[in-house]
């Protein structure tokens, strides 16, 4: 009984449940600190040699949303990977939060969801070093494996190339 009772423990310390629960929270290790201007974002992008910025457009009742945070963006390797190739930025599509967009207009939250046609949640979006979009992926992803792939997919340049539907396929031969 005793030795069934440490295997439950150690099988439950041993779940994906339980290494979600030891991650680090992803406002204080995935998402970059911004004033909101997107125009100088990119400059700093540029600066520090990044491959492009990362926009996670969000709201607070998406459960999705909530998946992502608390099962991908916030596992250290995710963190690491993604804070050494993008910069990284929660926009909330309904928030009034002013703000300036990757041409330096001032906008709000809002609008610029509005502008990238955002209408569900969460949308990771990809920009480039000119504030052009590369990749968007709509929903959450399946866990980090997939999140991972899609910033190599970008990193590495290949959604010039091909959908990401097709990377993912050639990934797993």
């Amino acid at each position: 009984m005793k030795r069934l009772l440490v295997l439950l423990v150690l099988a439950l310390a041993l779940s994906p449940a339980a290494f979600a629960a030891t991650g680090k929270d992803p406002y204080a290790h995935f998402f970059n600190d911004t004033f909101g201007d997107f125009a100088e974002e990119l400059e700093q992008a540029q600066a520090k040699g990044k491959k492009g910025v990362l926009v996670f457009f969000e709201m607070d009742e998406c459960p999705f949303c909530h998946y992502m945070k608390k099962n991908v963006l916030n596992q250290p390797e995710v963190q690491k990977y993604y804070r050494d190739n993008f910069m990284l930025f929660s926009v909330d599509i309904e928030g009034d939060v002013e703000m300036v967009d990757f041409a330096g207009k001032t906008t709000t939250q809002k609008n610029f969801a509005e502008v990238n046609r955002v209408r569900a949640t969460p949308v990771i979006a990809f920009f480039d070093l000119e504030g052009n979009p590369v990749h968007r992926y709509t929903g959450r992803t399946s866990g980090t494996d997939e999140f991972l792939l899609m910033g190599r997919y970008v990193a590495d340049g290949a959604y010039r190339h091909m959908p990401f539907s097709r990377y993912k396929r050639e990934q797993k031969k």
